[in-house]
């Protein structure tokens, strides 16, 4: 059988249990992000001041970006574990984009000399460890209810449940952080975030591999 033939019939049989893989990706997730928000609240909680930092840009862009991130990051992953998306762009560029937008009002709203410390802010290192504790729950249980898809790429799938786990786990501490600038988001989330997309593209090559 030719591979594209063999690629073919894995679609159409995917296909047909599609709703089955999908319900498990749910349930993954749905249990794993319990485990992150226990936690979340048992270690971070929310921050003090949610009601006043709600009445400001910053962070009310900081939350809208985690949401878009984490709903995207779901579409690529139910999208990367079928064998007929192999080249399918990741819909996660989206909430870079709409963060390199919020950036770019940032840095026109401020002048140069506030630029560093809007970057560096006060609980850089706290990101660094925050995000990928909170992403481990998410992580494990959605490669290991995934294995049963049929990725045109093991590694890719797994990255792309990486990101997922990873935009979870942001969008949690996102609630507990007290550095709203896009500058230090753009800069640690994504750093933190690195990490567990990662872990998750070289588990993933051994896990998902069909």
């Amino acid at each position: 059988m030719k591979t594209d033939d063999l690629i073919s019939a894995l679609a159409a049989d995917r296909e047909r249990s599609g709703s089955g893989i999908a319900g498990a990706m749910w349930g993954a997730l749905a249990a794993g992000m319990i485990v992150s928000l226990a936690v979340f609240l048992l270690t971070l909680g929310i921050r003090s001041d949610v009601t006043a930092a709600l009445q400001t840009w910053r962070f009310d862009v900081k939350l809208v970006i985690s949401v878009v991130a984490v709903v995207a990051a779901v579409v690529d992953c139910i999208r990367s574990i079928r064998p007929e998306t192999r080249n399918a762009a990741p819909l996660s560029v989206v909430a870079v984009g709409l963060l390199v937008v919020a950036v770019v009002i940032e840095l026109a709203s401020m002048p140069p000399s506030d630029w560093p410390s809007r970057v560096i802010g006060t609980n850089g290192m706290m990101c660094l460890l925050s995000i990928p504790v909170l992403s481990i729950a998410p992580l494990a249980a959605l490669l290991w209810a995934l294995r049963s898809g049929a990725p045109a790429s093991p590694a890719r799938a797994g990255a792309a449940i990486g990101v997922l786990a990873a935009a979870c786990g942001a969008a949690l501490y996102a609630t507990h952080c007290s550095d709203d600038s896009p500058l230090f988001v753009a800069t640690w989330y994504l750093l933190a975030a690195v990490p567990v997309i990662g872990l998750g593209a070289v588990l993933g090559s051994r896990l998902l591999k069909w």
